[in-house]
């Protein structure tokens, strides 16, 4: 006999397999689906900078190529949420996850195999953030910047007038990017007001930025210069007198920031976004000691702040500032021995330096807050990387049960879901980010709360979709607002195609006699029309037992009856309606669920009323129900051919 071995729970199984190419295909498409709809949102901050700028193919691939390495870890959970809700749809839909689950596996069983890849794509996720997207945020704005640097007539579009030069707006008809000159070229100048204008215009010109990008070098070829020559000893005097130039070249210096120094690309290396994990760590200690020291200079220097009047000589002041409060003079007195001239100019000493000093306190508020900012700003950095990875696991513990429980495939239903769920996430993801960045909630609460509030909802519906739930099955909740509402279905019961076995008209009519004689008995008894003591109602047990025998009765006698042949019959027994045979006595059946409504009066008034409702319906219920067996009885009777 040979040893019994031991089958590893890891063992690579068929249906991992099957699974696995089901999932990694949905992935791979819904993937750069993401990628491209995230891409053409974050497109449209930058549309600007593209449009009408005749950039090469090569700018507008690296420009592409960094943008999309930037937004890869983002578009990982949106796609694992698509997939997995795809994949489990498709298996529920085609009946597939129904035989995996008569086969004895369970849903997280089936699931193993994905969460190992969801798990290795989490890691991918955070590799991408701690290392690729931070070269690739440096690059992207070195990119963005050179654009400026290397070519400033990239700047300025085709056909619309350009006012991102200071007081000055450009217009250029053509631009030849191979040469870099410009035609059909109009300037408008505007120095001190509407009367100190100029107009240019020019054929030809070509626009260089100077050695230290700070302003633009214009040369311009056969054009005219208009210009007012408005001045102050003119009296008041409408016309205003111009000059009028011609020229065949003219070089004109314009103020132009390129956006290029050594201060921009130091603000570059510095940024939070440029920095990987470690960086971060390292440089928030180095920020937080900054921090510190100058919170404490600025509290040493507001303790050690005095006001003092201005003609107080330096030895009284430093007299002053030795005293403490207890042998400090009265102000008032000195105050009440100057004259009106010396207390005007006391006075006005005095508010000036408050207003130095507020103005001093405010600059310095301003300038810590920045400070304590950028520390926020470098931890909500650190603890994104962790949060954006997190929630990749987090959106498959989503939509793998989500998908479970739908059982709806393709690209209808869950891409609704799945765009709502994102939403949900973005919305707390970036409202948490801002709340933590403008110091209005702590950090850890403002990055994390998107995930506080998915993860529980990924626990449920993995419980509810392994314990075969029906959460999300529209036809359950339909019933239950009917339920609720009061609503009724109604009966259709047609004749059948094939009759095995007539019905047994006889005890038929003996049962539905009986049914009638227990009605006139109920009715005598109970008296629905009448209002029921609310006591009784929530507070003592009121289960209806002879409706629930009346009602088992009817419905074994028209479950017979429903292979008769005959179309009276048949339409008799869709006249026969639907009874709720407890909401006329009791709005729930657990004792202390009618306690609480009992107690709480708003409620308890609404429940009352509904059950009054159900009372007279049961009133209606049973005077239709006699007349529809009356009717069968009668053509029972009278047909002879049941052989009665």
């Amino acid at each position: 006999m040979l040893p019994l071995q031991p089958v590893s729970m890891f063992r690579i199984k068929k249906l991992d397999i099957f699974i696995t190419k089901q999932f990694g295909l949905l992935f791979v498409g819904t993937f750069f689906i993401c990628l491209f709809v995230l891409m053409m949102q974050f497109l449209w901050r930058y549309v600007d900078e593209l449009i009408g700028k005749g950039l090469s193919m090569e700018v507008l691939a690296q420009f592409f190529w960094y943008m999309s390495l930037g937004l890869m870890p983002q578009a990982f959970p949106l796609a694992i949420l698509l997939s997995s809700l795809i994949t489990y749809g498709n298996l529920g839909e085609s009946s597939e996850l129904t035989a995996i689950k008569a086969a004895g596996i369970s849903l997280m069983q089936s699931m193993r195999s994905l969460i190992v890849i969801t798990t290795l794509i989490a890691g991918i996720s955070f590799f991408f953030q701690n290392v690729v997207v931070p070269k690739a945020n440096v690059q992207f704005s070195q990119l963005l910047i050179s654009m400026k640097q290397k070519s400033p007539e990239l700047e300025i579009p085709e056909g619309i007038f350009y006012d991102g030069i200071p007081n000055s707006n450009l217009y250029v008809e053509k631009k030849d990017l191979k040469t870099g000159h410009l035609y059909g070229i109009m300037i408008y100048r505007q120095s001190n007001s509407y009367e100190d204008q100029t107009i240019i215009l020019a054929d030809s010109g070509m626009l260089q930025s100077t050695a230290e990008k700070k302003h633009l070098l214009l040369t311009l070829w056969s054009g005219e210069w208009f210009e007012n020559m408005r001045t102050q000893d003119m009296g008041g005097t409408a016309e205003v007198p111009y000059r009028r130039e011609t020229f065949a070249h003219k070089t004109i210096l314009l103020d132009f920031d390129g956006d290029f120094n050594l201060a921009d690309m130091a603000g570059i290396a510095g940024d939070a976004k440029a920095k990987d994990l470690g960086k971060i760590l390292s440089d928030l200690d180095s920020i937080r000691l900054s921090n510190d020291s100058v919170g404490r200079h600025f509290y040493q220097e507001a303790c050690n702040y005095t006001l003092f009047a201005a003609e107080l000589t330096p030895k009284d002041s430093a007299r002053l500032k030795a005293t403490t409060a207890e042998e400090m003079p009265c102000v008032d007195s000195i105050y009440a021995k100057m004259n009106s001239d010396q207390q005007r100019e006391v006075t006005r000493a005095a508010a000036r330096q408050a207003q130095n000093a507020t103005n001093e306190l405010s600059f310095k508020s301003d300038y810590a807050n920045g400070l304590h900012r950028n520390e926020r700003i470098h931890l909500i950095e650190a603890i994104g990387k962790i949060t954006l990875a997190l929630s990749c696991i987090i959106f498959f513990f989503i939509g793998a049960p989500l998908g479970a429980i739908i059982r709806k495939g393709g690209l209808g239903v869950p891409v609704i879901i799945s765009v709502l769920v994102f939403i949900v996430y973005y919305i707390f993801e970036n409202s948490g980010m801002r709340m933590a960045r403008d110091d209005i909630w702590t950090v850890w609460f403002g990055k994390s709360i998107s995930t506080m509030v998915l993860a529980p909802l990924a626990v449920f519906f993995t419980y509810k979709a392994n314990r075969d739930s029906t959460v999300f099955n529209i036809d359950a909740y339909k019933l239950l607002m009917m339920r609720m509402l009061g609503l009724r279905t109604h009966r259709n019961i047609t004749r059948k195609e094939v009759i095995i076995e007539e019905p047994k008209y006889a005890d038929d009519l003996i049962a539905l006699e009986d049914i009638n004689k227990s009605i006139a008995a109920y009715g005598e008894k109970h008296k629905l029309l009448r209002w029921p003591n609310p006591i009784n109602v929530f507070f003592r047990p009121g289960d209806d037992h002879e409706i629930e025998a009346i009602n088992e009765m009817l419905e074994t006698t028209i479950e017979d009856l429903g292979y008769t042949r005959d179309k009276v019959i048949l339409n008799e027994l869709n006249n026969y309606p639907i009874m709720a045979t407890h909401a006329h006595t009791r709005p729930f059946e657990r004792k202390w669920l009618n306690i609480a409504c009992g107690l709480f009066l708003p409620l308890g008034i609404f429940f009352y009323f509904r059950m009054l409702r159900f009372r007279f319906r049961l009133y209606r219920d049973l005077h239709d129900i006699t007349t529809a067996s009356n009717n069968i009885i009668n053509q029972i009777k009278t047909t002879k051919n049941y052989g009665l």
